[in-house]
């Protein structure tokens, strides 16, 4: 079970009884903008859920999908992950999503490092990277303050809600994350 734990928030794995709060940003037309995915029905919710769960029994675990809980409240506010994309290589990628209410309180940042620390510290990965949409600046900013750099752009090479779209690629190495002068 992974559990980490940072100055605001818990990251633990999914439960069942999450879905409810999973539903509340999931279904939310403006959360999932930029996401390949949703707006959620409930059912796709729940799905959703189960997969996550389902990660957490892989041998070897190759999906950390994780809540995200702020301590003081002990409420869900989002979903975040690593994944493992490559083992031979020591590569994974990272992700967020959180309900608009906690936007612009520094709760990505601080989940995106938490997610960093866990893949370079826990995972051994050499490697971690991030997508996104070119138009969702805020989290570009994010990826940028945790000291991913920019790789460049894969242009119109995801089909998402019927459009093509871009990405931006940022990445950062593990020996880039152990600089004591990085900025984070």
């Amino acid at each position: 079970m992974v559990l980490i734990e940072t100055e605001r928030l818990i990251l633990r794995e999914f439960k069942d009884d999450d879905w409810v709060s999973v539903h509340e940003y999931a279904s939310d037309p403006e959360v999932v903008r930029f996401m390949d995915w949703g707006p959620n029905t409930e059912e796709e919710t729940r799905n959703f859920i189960k997969r996550a769960i389902s990660h957490q029994n892989e041998k070897p675990r190759r999906n950390f999908t994780l809540a995200i809980v702020l301590k003081s409240e002990n409420k869900l506010i989002g979903g975040c992950g690593i994944v493992i994309s490559d083992p031979d290589n020591r590569q994974g990628y990272i992700g967020y999503c959180l309900n608009r209410n906690f936007w612009g309180q520094g709760y990505a940042t601080e989940t995106a490092r938490a997610l960093l620390k866990f893949g370079f510290e826990k995972l051994n990965l050499h490697r971690i990277f991030a997508t996104c949409d070119p138009k969702n600046v805020a989290s570009a900013h994010v990826l940028e303050k945790i000291g991913m750099k920019l790789e460049g752009r894969l242009r119109e090479h995801k089909l998402a809600k019927g459009k093509w779209r871009d990405s931006l690629v940022y990445s950062i190495l593990d020996y880039e994350w152990k600089k004591p002068n990085r900025i984070t």
